[in-house]
C-alpha cells in the first residue's frame, strides 16, 4: 500500500510539473510573439532609380495612339497603364483576347514598352464590360488573359490570389519610390443606381447614373485588398504612387468614383494615418479628361490626385469637382511625375502634356509637404 501511495503521488507531482513548464512555454512564447516586429512582403523589386514617371489611361485599340509616342520621346522610367487600356466589352475571350493583340502591334505602344518599365491596372472596359464589378462572369478568364497581355511572369502572386492588385518598389542611391496597383473591379459590390435624389440641378446639368451608399456593407476593394493594402502601407518607401483607376480625390459627380464608396474613401484615408504611410499620392484615370484634385485633410498631409484619361478618349464636359485645383483639359494627353532628388527636400513636378506637347497643367509640391515627420 505505502509503494501505491508513493507511485501515486509521484505521477501527481510529474503532472504538476508539466502543467507548470507548459504554461512557461506558452507565456515565453507569447512573449516573444508580441514583440516581433511584422516583416512584409516586397512583391516585386526593381533596383533602378525613378525620376520620371509617365501614365495614362483611355485608349481605343483600333485607334493611332500618338500619346503613347509623345512619352515615350520623354524618356521615362516608367509608364503606368491604368485601365481601359483597350475596349472590350464582351462576354467572349477570343475577342477580349484579338483587342489586347491590336493594341500590342502598335508601333507606339512597342516604343514606349522598349523606353519605360511598364506597369498596369484595369479598368471596366478591360476587365469586359461597362461599369462592372464582383459579378463579371469571366473575371478568372479576363483577368489570365490580363496577365499574359502584360507579360507577368509565372511566378508571380497575381496567378495564386484573387484580382490583380500588386505593387512594384524601384530602389537606388537610399531612394524607394512604391507604386501600389489597385483592383477596383474583382471585388466591387454592384453600383447604387441614382433614383431621382434630389441635387442641386444648375451644378449637375447632366444625368446621374450611380449615388453614394450611405451604409458601410457594401464594398470597392474586398477584405484581402484592404488587409494587402495595408501591409503595403507599412512599408517604408519615401514617395508612394497608389494606381487607382478610378478618381479618389474628387467630390461626388454621378458617375463611377470613389466618392459612391465614402466609407471605403475614409477608409483609405484612415489606413494612411494609422500605418503614418508617407509620401503618398494618387494618379487616375477613366474621366475622359484629365484635372489635378487636391483633398485637404485636417491634422494630415493633402492627397493629390491626378487625373490623366485621353489617350484616345475625349469627353463633352467635365464633370463638378470642388477639389480642382487644376484643369479639366479634354485634349489628348499623359501624365507626368517628375522628381528632382538633389535637392535636401526633393520636389515633385505634377503634369499634363497635351497632344500639341504642350504642359497644361503643372503643380509643384515639395516631398516634406506630403510627409508626416514634417507636419
Amino acid at each position: 500500500m505505502k509503494k501505491q501511495w508513493i507511485g501515486l503521488l509521484a505521477c501527481l507531482y510529474a503532472c504538476l510539473a508539466w502543467q507548470c513548464t507548459s504554461k512557461k512555454k506558452e507565456e515565453t512564447q507569447t512573449t516573444k510573439e508580441e514583440s516581433v516586429t511584422p516583416s512584409y512582403t516586397k512583391e516585386h523589386v526593381v533596383p533602378e532609380k525613378v525620376s520620371k514617371i509617365a501614365f495614362g489611361s483611355c485608349g481605343y485599340q483600333d485607334e493611332p495612339q500618338p500619346i503613347l509616342q509623345l512619352a515615350a520621346e520623354q524618356n521615362p522610367d516608367v509608364f503606368v497603364f491604368l485601365g481601359d487600356n483597350i475596349y472590350g466589352d464582351t462576354k467572349n475571350m477570343d475577342t477580349l483576347r484579338n483587342k489586347y493583340k491590336r493594341l500590342g502591334a502598335k508601333e507606339e505602344f512597342k516604343n514606349l514598352s522598349q523606353s519605360a518599365h511598364i506597369l498596369a491596372t484595369w479598368d471596366d472596359h478591360d476587365y469586359g464590360w461597362n461599369d462592372a464589378g464582383r459579378h463579371y462572369p469571366f473575371k478568372k478568364e479576363s483577368k489570365e488573359i490580363f496577365l499574359d497581355f502584360w507579360k507577368a511572369p509565372a511566378d508571380d502572386i497575381r496567378h495564386q490570389r484573387e484580382g490583380i492588385y500588386t505593387s512594384t518598389y524601384f530602389e537606388a542611391e537610399g531612394k524607394t519610390v512604391q507604386f501600389i496597383l489597385l483592383d477596383l473591379r474583382t471585388f466591387r459590390d454592384d453600383l447604387r443606381k441614382y433614383e431621382g435624389q434630389e441635387v442641386d440641378t444648375t451644378k449637375f446639368h447632366y444625368g446621374l447614373d450611380y449615388w453614394p451608399y450611405e451604409t458601410a456593407d457594401s464594398t470597392l476593394m474586398g477584405t484581402g485588398q484592404w488587409l494587402w493594402l495595408e501591409e503595403q502601407l507599412s512599408i517604408p518607401a519615401d514617395l508612394r504612387i497608389v494606381c487607382s483607376s478610378s478618381q479618389f480625390g474628387i467630390t461626388y459627380n454621378g458617375y463611377e468614383a470613389w466618392a459612391n464608396f465614402p466609407h471605403e474613401q475614409q477608409k483609405l484615408l484612415d489606413l494612411i494615418q494609422k500605418t503614418q504611410a508617407n509620401g503618398v499620392m494618387f494618379i487616375s484615370g477613366d474621366v475622359h479628361y484629365a484635372e489635378l484634385s487636391k483633398l485637404e485633410r485636417e491634422d494630415n498631409y493633402p492627397i493629390y490626385d491626378l487625373t490623366s484619361s485621353g489617350i484616345t478618349s475625349k469627353w463633352d464636359f467635365a464633370t463638378p469637382n470642388d477639389n480642382r485645383i487644376a484643369g479639366a483639359i479634354m485634349e489628348n494627353h499623359y501624365g507626368l511625375i517628375e522628381i528632382d532628388w538633389n535637392p535636401e527636400d526633393p520636389v515633385i513636378h505634377l503634369k499634363i502634356v497635351d497632344i500639341n506637347k504642350e504642359v497644361r497643367i503643372h503643380e509643384q509640391i515639395k516631398l516634406s509637404e506630403i510627409h508626416y515627420d514634417k507636419l
